[in-house]
């Protein structure tokens, strides 16, 4: 027959099963610090016209954050670019966009909505100006569109508002000089190639397939704009995010038939607000940071996304989550 246990043995067993579950727990606290969840949830990315390069960037991250993010659905909203990107990410419309610098710029400035509130998460790649027109065009500087049909990007793009800086550099008037037409690029190659306009405006990452789309169908040139910077970086101090450019001589070879294009550059930021969880905020960074290469087979320019400029994201302050992944990051 089995003996009961004394009582001063029950006891010792008793303390040390204790003790083991708190050792256990101490552990999986280490291993599990307090509050680490897996982000889970609905977000949504907004992007540009169907055919730009922020759609198809969009696409692209969506494939590799459904990896990364198995809990997270990324949906995707079209827009007409920065401008309106910038609105619907400050006012809670939408999670995370990309906008260009100087849009960035122009909303906090203008102290539109939420502006305070907008943070961001990494400097991505430079858009490049563009001014397109049929190769027989007379068209050489900015300043021969007087009086022309020009596209200049949807009112919510962050090319409208860079088309009307570029033609006030060029001493001409956006609303009278010449006749603004209102299209993005999933319009803009169709309308010059059937005569509607005389040359449009476009701010991209090279190449941008509409373009490069439009070059190998019908004989067009790039007109060059780097006679305008030291005019915009003396308009009124907002226009500083503009620098001088090169566009190779292969982004686009059938118009350019072997000679670099002189032209502008802005950088493009993605942003989200001071409301995004730092936790999710640090793992949609590292997916950016991480896909590189995989989008940049597709989209040409997220190649040049790097971790050792991503973190400069001026105007905006750096969001909390997207600084504690740069602290964690091995370059």
């Amino acid at each position: 027959m089995l003996q009961a246990l004394p009582r001063v043995s029950r006891r010792r067993a008793l303390q040390g099963a204790v003790a083991a579950l708190v050792v256990l727990g101490m552990l999986l606290w280490w291993l599990l610090p307090f509050g680490a969840s897996q982000p889970s949830g609905t977000i949504t990315f907004s992007t540009g016209v169907r055919t730009g390069v922020y759609q198809r960037y969009g696409e692209l991250l969506q494939r590799a954050l459904a990896d990364d993010l198995p809990d997270v659905r990324i949906k995707l909203q079209t827009s007409e670019g920065s401008q309106q990107n910038l609105q619907r990410v400050a006012t809670g419309q939408a999670d995370f966009t990309i906008a260009t610098a100087d849009a960035v710029d122009k909303y906090r400035r203008d102290g539109s909505p939420g502006a305070d509130r907008l943070r961001g998460c990494a400097r991505l790649y430079d858009d490049y100006v563009q001014l397109v027109v049929p190769r027989d065009s007379p068209v050489r500087t900015t300043a021969d569109l007087r009086s022309r049909r020009v596209g200049v990007g949807q009112a919510g793009s962050g090319v409208r508002l860079l088309a009307d800086r570029l033609l006030t550099a060029a001493k001409l008037d956006p609303a009278r000089d010449i006749t603004p037409v209102s299209a993005g690029i999933d319009t803009m190659p169709d309308l010059l190639r059937s005569g509607k306009i005389d040359a449009f405006f476009w701010s991209g990452g090279l190449p941008t397939s509409a373009v490069r789309l439009l070059s190998e169908e019908d004989q067009i040139r790039l007109v060059p704009l780097d006679d305008l910077v030291a005019a915009l970086h003396a308009e009124d101090g907002t226009t500083g995010f503009y620098r001088p450019a090169t566009m190779p001589a292969d982004a686009y070879p059938q118009a350019q038939r072997g000679t670099a294009v002189p032209t502008i550059a802005i950088a493009n930021l993605l942003v989200t607000t001071d409301r995004t969880d730092a936790g999710l905020t640090e793992e949609f960074t590292h997916t950016v940071i991480r896909s590189r290469d995989v989008i940049g087979r597709e989209v040409h320019a997220a190649q040049l996304v790097d971790l050792r400029t991503a973190i400069y994201t001026d105007p905006l302050p750096l969001h909390d989550g997207a600084r504690r992944y740069y602290l964690s990051a091995k370059p």
